[in-house]
């Protein structure tokens, strides 16, 4: 069984403070803004900041180019269906006055015998 431990108020205070003076040391022991090793991260940093921005730019025109490109090709798509259905209301309207025409010259033949 372990020991039962007094912890005391004194020993409590002291440990926070050891927590704390721990804590500051490790802060101060942080390198200031001036120095060139922080500098150097900062510029590297910086960099990847610069070719990130320089690759979301180039997929986005690559993106908007590839949109332009289907847009075309469907506009395109449509243009050929529109054609494509002309031509067929084209043809229908040349049998119809086909029909029309035979209609009439076998109406005028039949009133032509019967005359």
């Amino acid at each position: 069984m372990n020991d039962f431990k007094d912890n005391k108020l004194d020993e409590r205070l002291g440990r926070q403070a050891a927590a704390k003076q721990a804590l500051l040391q490790r802060f101060k022991a942080r390198p200031a803004e001036d120095d060139p090793a922080v500098q150097a991260r900062r510029a590297e940093r910086a960099k990847i900041a610069e070719a990130r921005a320089a690759r979301e730019i180039a997929r986005d025109e690559a993106k908007a180019a590839r949109e332009i490109r289907e847009a075309a090709e469907a506009a395109a798509a449509a243009a050929a269906k529109i054609a494509a259905a002309e031509e067929e209301a084209r043809q229908a309207v040349l049998r119809a006055a086909e029909q029309k025409a035979a209609r009439d010259a076998r109406y005028a033949a039949r009133k032509a015998r019967n005359r």
